[in-house]
């Protein structure tokens, strides 16, 4: 029996460390957020200016409620966001309101800067049915193939489960990111040895004359 409930207790702790590493390891996953340029990211039709930035934030601040964007005129909420870099995108949490505000569809778009709600309402590279998530606990997993090299991702949510305005708390973003400047020096590169090759065809001396 002792060995029974040491077994038990032991179990317990184990469980509850557990729990503690998968919310460190989730936070460390969903910061994907700080690879936003959020100077030149743009949420159309939200009620306050800047209010659709506030909603990128770390995953321990999922559930607060005191940033949010809602929308203005009618239920479209569209993000025209860009990163610092490429991002490879492995999963996506959208928290809102505990109402018929939270939004019921989403729809992504890859690399399309500047949409506007015209664009969206074109076909997407993705889109999920949204369940009500009022506690940040669903995710949906884009494609990986097609969300693999994302410089700029568009969400567009287009309704709701039936207010005449949608609310959004919070969305994450998980997956990879690699610096932008890298690809810099792949193209700086390519150009040298293209640059080269323009001379294959002469041949040089000692000193880097051409001998004719």
């Amino acid at each position: 029996m002792p060995h029974g409930h040491s077994h038990g207790h032991g179990h317990g702790c184990s469980h509850e460390a557990t729990d503690i590493d998968n919310a460190l390891e989730m936070g460390i996953e969903y910061s994907l957020y700080t690879k936003i340029d959020l100077e030149n990211t743009e949420c159309l039709n939200e009620e306050t200016d800047g209010s659709g930035k506030m909603v990128f934030k770390p995953y321990e601040k999922r559930l607060d409620t005191s940033k949010f964007v809602q929308s203005d005129a009618d239920e479209e909420l569209l993000f025209n966001i860009p990163f610092t870099g490429n991002i490879k995108l492995k999963g996506i949490i959208i928290r809102g309101a505990n109402d018929n505000s939270h939004p019921n569809r989403v729809k992504l778009f890859k690399n399309r800067p500047k949409m506007t709600f015209d664009d969206a309402r074109g076909k997407a590279d993705q889109e999920f049915e949204l369940s009500r998530d009022f506690r940040a606990e669903v995710e949906y997993s884009p494609k990986v193939v097609t969300f693999s090299s994302v410089h700029h991702l568009s969400l567009y949510f287009p309704s709701n489960f039936g207010d005449d305005n949608t609310r959004i708390y919070y969305i994450g973003l998980r997956g990879e990111f690699t610096e932008a400047h890298y690809h810099g020096v792949t193209i700086c590169n390519y150009e040298a040895r293209a640059n080269a090759a323009d001379h294959k065809d002469k041949v040089f001396d000692g000193v880097g004359r051409a001998i004719q």
